[in-house]
Parts: structure tokens; sequence; C-alpha cells
């Protein structure tokens, strides 16, 4: 997603191996979420919401108690349950802090279906606002946590499930959910029956509907993939041309990365906390990025490529999220980088760069930050930009036809699934045959970066350079680019730093011009002066 703000982190407290998780969310390993069947009744009377879930599970080791995420009614807001079935008998369960929690009573089928009926007025997670134009509308915006507000649900993305949602409104309303619209029928009490089904597992922080008037349009079909735009009315011409270009990027990422995982691809305007929502299927834009200037691109790369990075190889922990965010960062500049060409991408990642050494003067946390309990705190400069840095890096240390061989063989074998960072690394390592527990460690659970001061001279026939990190707290060794230019020319040669003070000689016949320190933007460092 594209964040409005840059939320607050913890302050580091030393390096841990990335394999650990803090998240604290208490995930029930033997119990496997299937499938959802959501549905939910909206209104124009009031706010309150009437809802049933239809949860299919496996118990993989013997039926054992399980729970569900729902926000109970306090005051104004969440939700009453009214009945839980355990297939169509009453079930054995409790409702307390915000928690369903149900102990099976059959014991013979691995495989069984309960329903959870409920109704309330949901604070969050489902919008429930009018549009920039006055419009009643419903919007779905669960990142992170918030699809609880609204969706009896295992509210963490470590259990994915295929996914319907059956909406019922009033018929003047026109309706987009997570999947493929299977059904869509007129009632006889002036309601609309609208119906989506996803058959790929779906994180409930990616999970959406839109209810509202809307302009929607086909722009595109990819691989049979059918990719739509739907707009307020008022914005009609323009959405529809903004949102066109969102099939070609969508090409992109199947051509480099490889098949795209879900029924279809929506474009949405719509009300979120965020300024884009990489709901699975179904992204939401902030209302205002409908202008007709087509100048919407990138945040559409950024979330479309969440399609692959997030959405379908998801973070299994909270604290890994620079899976998703990181790398919609990067490929959204590997996009532009192939669209406008490796000036775009170095413009891109120069801008990024000073963000984040402005962000670590307020934050030295590193990118993994395994203090950090609440998923709202885990977006950062460091989870968007510097992830995205990371990956750069990455991408010059091992080349580009190991890189791409890399994200393929990683997003093949995780597509659907979940991930931590070790499992990122250990397919890289073995697309490169290197070891790369060093890098990893460095750049993701070491907070900063390198701050270099360093000068250069030249005598018989050598540039003497002097390098210095000045940070105290750890000694980076990466591959820095060194830019002789001579006679207007420019020519590059390779160093690599590994100590804290180190000295160079580069053979030239004649004094150079200049030198640039990694004119290439392939290198993170804070270059602090000269020494």
């Amino acid at each position: 997603m594209f964040k409005k703000i840059l939320l607050s982190l913890s302050l580091f407290i030393g390096v841990l191996h990335f394999s650990v998780a803090q998240d604290v969310y208490a995930k029930n390993e033997s119990v496997d979420v299937q499938n959802y069947v959501f549905g939910l009744h909206l209104n124009d009377a009031s706010n309150q919401i009437k809802g049933e879930t239809e949860v299919t599970v496996r118990f993989k080791e013997g039926m054992v108690p399980f729970a569900l995420d729902l926000i109970q009614k306090s005051g104004e807001f969440g939700m009453e349950v009214t009945e839980v079935l355990e297939q169509n008998t009453k079930a054995n369960y409790t409702y307390t802090n915000n928690k369903i929690n149900i102990v099976p009573k059959n014991s013979n089928d691995s495989v069984q279906t309960f329903t959870i009926k409920y109704q309330g007025v949901p604070e969050r997670g489902l919008v429930i606002d009018t549009t920039k134009y006055g419009k009643r509308s419903f919007f779905g915006d669960n990142w992170p946590n918030l699809a609880r507000h609204w969706l009896a649900a295992v509210d963490h993305p470590y259990d994915k499930a295929s996914v319907e949602f059956r909406i019922t409104a009033p018929d003047h309303y026109d309706v987009v959910a997570t999947g493929k619209k299977v059904e869509e029928s007129n009632l006889e009490n002036g309601n609309k029956l609208t119906i989506y089904s996803e058959p790929a597992p779906v994180a409930t922080k990616v999970m959406t509907i839109g209810v509202t008037e809307f302009a929607s349009r086909v722009v595109d079909n990819i691989n049979g993939i059918e990719v739509t735009a739907w707009v307020y009315p008022q914005n009609r011409l323009e959405g529809f041309s903004d949102y066109t270009v969102a099939g070609h990027v969508l090409e992109y990422f199947i051509d480099h990365i490889g098949p795209y995982s879900y029924a279809k691809l929506a474009n949405m305007q719509a009300k979120t906390q965020w300024g884009g929502l990489e709901n699975a299927g179904t992204i939401a834009y902030f209302e205002n990025s409908v202008t007709g200037n087509k100048t919407v691109e990138p945040l559409i790369a950024h979330e479309i490529a969440h399609q692959w990075f997030g959405n379908s190889a998801t973070e299994k922990s909270w604290n890994h999220v620079w899976l998703s965010e990181g790398f919609a960062t990067y490929f959204c500049i590997l996009y532009l980088e192939n669209e406008y060409g490796d000036d775009r991408r170095k413009e891109e990642l120069a801008i990024d760069k000073r963000q984040i050494f402005e962000y670590y003067r307020k934050n030295p946390v590193p990118i993994v930050d395994l203090t950090i309990k609440d998923p709202m705190k885990v977006l950062s400069t460091n989870t968007y930009q510097k992830g995205g840095w990371v990956l750069n890096m990455l991408r010059h240390k091992l080349g580009d036809g190991v890189f791409w061989e890399g994200i393929k063989t990683y997003y093949s074998k995780y597509q659907n699934s979940n991930v931590l960072t070790d499992d990122f690394r250990v397919v890289m390592e073995e697309a490169s045959g290197e070891d790369l527990e060093s890098f990893f460690e460095q750049w993701l659970f070491v907070k900063g970066h390198p701050q270099i001061k360093w000068n250069w001279d030249y005598s018989h026939g050598n540039i003497n350079l002097n390098i210095q990190q000045l940070q105290d707290h750890h000694v980076f060794g990466f591959p820095l680019e060194i830019g002789v230019v001579k006679d207007g020319k420019l020519t590059v040669q390779t160093i690599e730093i590994a100590q804290r003070n180190q000295n160079f000689q580069i053979e030239l016949a004649g004094e150079p011009d200049s030198i640039i320190l990694d004119p290439n933007e392939w290198a993170l460092f804070e270059d602090i002066g000269k020494l």
C-alpha cells in the first residue's frame, strides 16, 4: 500500500537472528481455515449490519478448540453474536475478549463447517461514509487487522482461505468485492444480492467490498484476466483513462515474476485510510487519485506488485512486512525502469535514499524490528524505501540474470503461501550459489547504514582513495562502484568495502577530472563529506 503518514517505531535493542518473529498473535497451527462465506446485509436506514460467516476448517491433529476474531459490542460500536452453529446444530462456544472460542463436538470429520450469525455497527474495517460527492458508501479497509470489526474470521495473514462475499443491499448500489462476480439478482423487497467468489487463498487484511454508486468498465484483458475500473460516476471518463494502465502493469509482472493468483483485477476509487490498499484482485485507491492526468501510474504499479508480494507470497509475521512493502516499492521501480529507462530507477532510488537517512536520524532501528508488537506500527520508511533499497543491492550483487531467476523461484515456491525473511534468503542462496547470510543480517537486522567520509588525490599514475565509515555500531561490508571522470568520459570500477578505514589505489594514466562514488545508485550509504 501507499501510506499517507509514517508511523514511529520503538528503539532497536540489539541484533536478533532473522528466523525469529516477535508477532504476538496467538497462531493455532493445528487448525487451517479452508474457506469463508461472508453474508452481509447492508441498509440505508442505519449503519447496523447483519453478518453471517460460514467458515470451513480443517483440523490437522484431531478436534481442538479454535477461535475467530470479532470485536464485541461496547457502547455504540461492535458486534453481538446471535447464534453459532456446528454443521446444523448449536455449537459449544464462548464469546469473550473479542474472540469467538469454539469447542467442536463432532470428532468424526477432519473438515467441518461452522456458522456465526451476528449484528452491530462496525467502528472500523468497514468504512460506512459518504463519498466526496456525498453518496453513501461501504468500503472494506481491513489492513492490518481491522477485518475483525465486521467479519468473523482469523484476522491474521498466517491463515489464508478462499472467500465468497454475498452482499445484500438496496438495489440502487453497485457492488464489487474480492473475487469474480458469480451472481447479481434483484430481490422482491427492493434489495439486490451480489455474490463474488475468490478460489485462491486470501488473507483477511486484503479482503474487501466496495458498495456505492459506481461507473465501471472493462479496460483490458490480460491472459484471460479481466481488468476493470470502478470509479464514481462523476469521475467516469477520468477514472477509466487513469486506470487503463493497470493492464499493462499486470502484463509486465506476469511476464517477469509468474502467474497472477486472483480471479480478476479491479481498480476501485474508494474511501480508504491509505493512499492505496492492495486488496487481492480489488485494489482501492484514494478518492483524489482520479484526475484524468494519468499521474497515478507509480501508485498503480506499487499496488499491483503487491498482488504477488504481500497478497500471494504473504509474510507470516507482521515484523517481516518488508517482504510485502519493500518488494512492492522496488518492483514499482523495476516497472518504471522498464518503461522509462535506467535514469528513472536512479531518480527513484535517490529520492528514497534521502528519506531513509532522514528517517534513521529520528528512528535508529532495523528493517525487521522484533521489538514491535502492534502491526499498526510496522510500516515505515524502513519497510518501504529501505526494504526496496535492499532488493536493489541484492540485484546488483547477484546480477540481473540470477536475481530474476531467484525472484521467479521464490514466487513459484511460495505462491498462495506464507514466508519469513529466512525463506527468501534460502531461495536466493540456492539461485546464486552464494552464502547471503551476512548480507541479509547487516541490511535487514542491523540498524542504520554506512556513513562515509572520503577523499582522493592523484600521484604517480594512481588515484589514491581513502574511505572511512563513521557509524560506531557496525562496520558494513559492501561493493562500491567508483566513477572516474576524465576528459568528460565516465568509467566505473568496483571496490569492496570491508573495514572502518580503507585506502585504495586505482591505476590511471593522467589525473582525472573528478571522482564520483556510486554513480549508478547501487549502494546504500550516506556521503557525509570529505575527510
